[in-house]
């Protein structure tokens, strides 16, 4: 911990859960929670709950879950310490400076210390670039149209030919070599020992939302292989969670991202004024990624190069981004290959044109679909009618589905109603609906339901935090001991310790746990599914038959521990299965 557990309570109290989320998330109250549309997974029906009287979020879709931290966190990809500055300035609460030796550096937070290393090397490379061996690499890239304030603003470098020019500097610098394996930026063999993973390359700094650099990628000079190189996953790079240029494009106030292919596309495509470009980093378009643009727009423009590989790249793409819940267009960029050599040669007004006439990510797919058919001959022509009905079946909303119809009609020339009649029959064949898409891993992905024991264990700490009066009846059967989830004990023996002090304060339990993984799991406890109970009577049932499970268990388990000689426990035991047995539970 960085800060006492008071000034953590302290800033945490003073910053409304619903406050903060409201600033991210549009929020409706729904009884004593608000709910809306979870931003760690696309949803259509809100099932994100943020309580005032827990001071805590959770998703029952996907699992999310924590107090006002925790959501920075996760949102933010801001640690704890910047999660609490954060918070702290917002309220006005003032954090005391904290002094830090050479060696207590060292061992401070290891992701801080990364993004210092990454931050030092773009500097680095920033420098190298205006020096002498760095002429070939900055002619270069004047010779790609980039102004000097484009390449300041992306903070464009070179890395020289020196393979171990970098390490002599940040070994310099104090790092150990440690420290230095984690930060991507070198590689080791037994003979040559550390030497720079980056040399004779242009380097294009990666940075993640809030402007830090987390990685880097380099553009080789000359004819080496490959042509690009990024940095390797570390504890604050992860490519499938970031997007080369979302740090500007997200403020550029545009209605929609462009999403490219590479760093150059991105770069041109700012200098032209399109400054909502952005790119993945070297790897096909992930959920991750595509999630992460739906929180700062609702529409994306797909403009990959208009080659074969990049349409299979576009056709990749398109459906990750609908299933994000995103509204996708193409960008017809033919003639030329990408928007560097659209822009170049055809100007800015041309490319606004060819955006403002993007068509349909859907016309698009059915349009690659009928590269694949000779529509003069009829068995073709009818065998791509097939596909594209089925393609249509997709579409779950009617309304949007005949719209569909009637533009493909329109297009190929078909009565629109021979064209319905042929999408519905196909529906009635398969049941009703479309072929479902295979489902893809989220982080955050919901978690097999838990059964038995476990369930009642987390169901009677759900009830415990949801009212005071059922509260005091869980007290007088169940102790922390009780519980056999190792958190379910953890989490039982803060919550008694608060009632016994008259604080009862989930939200400040999750802030003594370590990581967000961790809040997000004891967040779950918190918010076990109640069945809705509409009487007295029901609610005593429910109490009485979950502490009868959950003290049978736990007198089973101290059965199964007993030694054969301790008679006094023998004789405990007894007694406790005799009043296990007499268990009345009365709310009066």
């Amino acid at each position: 911990m960085y800060y006492s557990e008071d000034l953590i309570e302290e800033v945490r109290s003073r910053n409304d859960i619903v406050d903060v989320i409201s600033g991210y998330v549009r929020l409706q109250r729904r009884g004593s929670s608000y709910f809306g549309l979870c931003p760690f997974h696309n949803e259509k029906s809100p099932s994100f709950s943020v309580s005032p009287g827990k001071q805590m979020y959770y998703c029952f879709g996907c699992g999310a879950g924590g107090n006002v931290f925790t959501f920075l966190m996760e949102y933010e990809n801001y640690t704890f310490p910047e999660a609490v500055k954060t918070l702290a300035d917002r309220c006005g609460v003032e954090l005391p400076e904290m002094e830090y030796s050479e060696e207590a550096r060292r061992q401070a937070d290891l992701k801080s210390q990364l993004l210092e290393i990454q931050k030092k090397a773009a500097r680095y490379y920033y420098y190298e670039l205006r020096q002498e061996k760095g002429r070939a690499a900055y002619e270069y890239l004047k010779g790609r149209a980039l102004s000097d304030g484009t390449i300041k603003r992306f903070g464009l470098g070179y890395s020289s030919q020196q393979s171990r020019e970098m390490y002599q500097y940040l070994k310099h610098e104090g790092y150990s070599d440690a420290l230095l394996k984690e930060s991507g930026l070198f590689s080791m063999d037994e003979r040559s020992g550390f030497y720079d993973k980056f040399w004779n390359r242009v380097m294009f700094p990666i940075m993640d939302v809030n402007n830090r650099v987390i990685g880097f990628g380099g553009r080789v000079m000359g004819d080496a292989k490959p042509k690009y190189l990024n940095s390797p996953e570390t504890k604050i790079f992860d490519k499938s969670r970031n997007l080369y240029g979302l740090n500007f494009a997200r403020i550029s106030r545009k209605p929609n991202l462009i999403i490219c292919e590479g760093y150059m596309d991105v770069i041109s495509m700012h200098q032209a004024g399109f400054n909502q470009a952005v790119a993945s980093l070297g790897t096909a378009l992930t959920v991750q990624q595509s999630l992460l643009m739906k929180r700062y727009t609702n529409e994306v423009l797909v403009t990959y190069d208009s080659d074969e590989a990049g349409t299979k790249a576009a056709l990749r793409a398109i459906p990750i981004l609908r299933e994000a819940g995103l509204s996708v267009r193409v960008i017809n960029m033919k003639p030329y290959k990408d928007p560097d050599e659209f822009i170049k040669a055809l100007g800015t007004e041309a490319f606004q044109e060819r955006i403002d006439q993007a068509q349909s990510s859907f016309l698009f797919e059915v349009e690659v679909l009928e590269r694949g058919y000779n529509l003069k001959d009829p068995a073709a022509k009818t065998a791509f009618f097939d596909e594209t009905a089925k393609k249509l079946l997709a579409f779950s909303d009617e309304l949007e589905r005949n719209n569909y119809i009637e533009a493909v009609a329109s297009r190929y020339g078909v009565a629109y109603e021979t064209l319905r009649r042929k999408v519905n029959q196909l529906g009635m064949v398969m049941g009703g609906q479309a072929p479902k898409p295979k489902p893809r891993e989220l982080s955050g992905q919901k978690k097999p339901k838990e059964e038995g024991t476990a369930a009642s264990q987390k169901l009677l700490l759900t009830w415990a935090v949801s009212d005071p009066g059922y509260f005091r009846v869980i007290l007088r059967y169940i102790k922390p001991e009780d519980f056999s989830v190792p958190l379910y004990r953890q989490i039982a023996e803060m919550l008694w310790e608060q009632q016994e002090k008259g604080q009862l304060n989930p939200a400040g339990i999750l802030s003594r746990f370590e990581n967000a993984e961790e809040q997000r799991e004891a967040a779950a406890v918190f918010n076990a599914v109640l069945k809705k109970v509409e009487t007295k009577e029901e609610m005593e049932k429910a109490l009485q038959e979950t502490v009868y499970k959950v003290k049978q268990d736990s007198l089973n388990r101290k059965a199964r521990e007993l030694a054969p000689s301790d008679m006094e426990g023998l004789q405990q035991l007894v007694k406790d299965r005799r009043d296990l047995e007499k268990l009345h539970i009365s709310l009066d």
